[in-house]
């Protein structure tokens, strides 16, 4: 459906610029924006290169599994469902941590072995499970100590201090995780009281 929006909206803007003899302009147009893009994807590169390298050297070093440590109790209430031996419960710990580290290119396969390990403890293939909802939940609002593309963005465009943005962003996302857990422990006890 998306698609077919993104065509018409398009397709129509190209209509338009054709009836109104800016077809130069449109081109002009799509062509500086392919400039400023390729542009801008090469100033990230270096910067986002350089905070996985270090993100890497922390997994090394064991940070990794120091913050999954930390934490295994939090997730084991999070989850009370999932077995805290299961490879679920393992997968989940890495694709927060990942999230919490900043490591967004590492978390989202992460995430995807996480919901592939839930569903194995599915007894309605289909229906997603209150882990899987609870899972879904904590990766959206993803507490986020490091934000590194928003980093490499604003050095990307020039910014003075492109780090500033940490503290607002660890105030904000500690706030969305908080909200997308009470939510969570709300919408259970809801669906609880109706069975």
């Amino acid at each position: 459906m998306i698609n077919w929006i993104w065509f018409l909206l398009l397709a129509s803007g190209i209509v338009l610029a054709a009836s109104n003899n800016s077809a130069g302009l449109v081109t002009d147009a799509i062509l500086e924006a392919a400039s400023d893009a390729i542009t801008l994807v090469i100033g990230l590169l270096g910067l986002i290169s350089f905070w996985s390298g270090l993100m890497e050297i922390a997994e090394r070093a064991g940070l990794t599994d120091l913050l999954a440590r930390m934490l295994r109790p939090i997730t084991r209430r999070l989850f009370p469902d999932v077995p805290p031996d299961h490879g679920a419960m393992g997968a989940i710990i890495l694709s927060i941590s990942a999230n919490i580290l900043g490591i967004g290119n590492a978390a989202t396969p992460l995430g995807i072995r996480a919901m592939e390990k839930l569903d194995e403890l599915n007894h309605e293939p289909g229906t997603a499970t209150d882990a899987m909802c609870t899972f879904v939940a904590l990766t959206t609002s993803s507490l986020t100590i490091i934000p590194i593309t928003v980093i490499a963005l604003r050095a990307a465009a020039g910014s003075q201090d492109p780090a500033k943005v940490i503290a607002p962003t660890l105030i904000a996302t500690s706030f969305s995780t908080l909200a997308a857990i009470m939510t969570d422990w709300a919408w259970r006890r809801i669906r609880r009281g109706c069975h």
